[in-house]
């Protein structure tokens, strides 16, 4: 296997996470009708760019090594636990971020001292999420497969 064999996958799966984040922007756009460019960067949202580009990569590695090769094996074991863990304990953390911000907004409400200072809670994945990205990243894969 050549370097540019190898390079090829990594060029490809950043691929799936570019086209992943600009979907994001995109649908930002239609549901708020303003752009917002950070939505490029950012965690969470629709489609999910951890389940996107795992299953690109997943998928890329079984269709040059096979399914039963341990490159797939090993990828595929991640690729799971980067979904499970995106729509898991990520989700979780931003539930909580989210009921955080709302005692400090009854707090600063109630005009008693404290920081003010919001969590970021858009930082996990629905299901929904997770499933969307997965299929995105098996179809980006097999657009750019060579």
């Amino acid at each position: 296997m050549t370097f540019y064999h190898n390079y090829n996958l990594i060029i490809v799966t950043c691929i799936s996470i570019a086209i992943t984040q600009l979907i994001k922007v995109i649908n930002h756009l239609i549901v708020y009708k303003k752009i917002n460019f950070m939505r490029f960067v950012e965690t969470g949202g629709m489609p999910s760019s951890h389940s996107s580009s795992s299953s690109t990569l997943a998928t890329l590695v079984a269709m040059r090594s096979g399914i039963s090769s341990v490159s797939f094996a090993i990828i595929l074991f991640f690729a799971l636990f980067i979904m499970y863990e995106a729509a898991g304990v990520r989700r979780a953390a931003g539930d909580q971020a989210k009921i955080l911000n709302d005692i400090v907004d009854n707090l600063v409400y109630t005009h008693k001292p404290v920081n003010d200072k919001k969590l970021k809670e858009l930082i996990g994945h629905t299901p929904t999420e997770v499933i969307m990205g997965c299929i995105l990243g098996i179809i980006i894969a097999c657009a750019f497969y060579r």
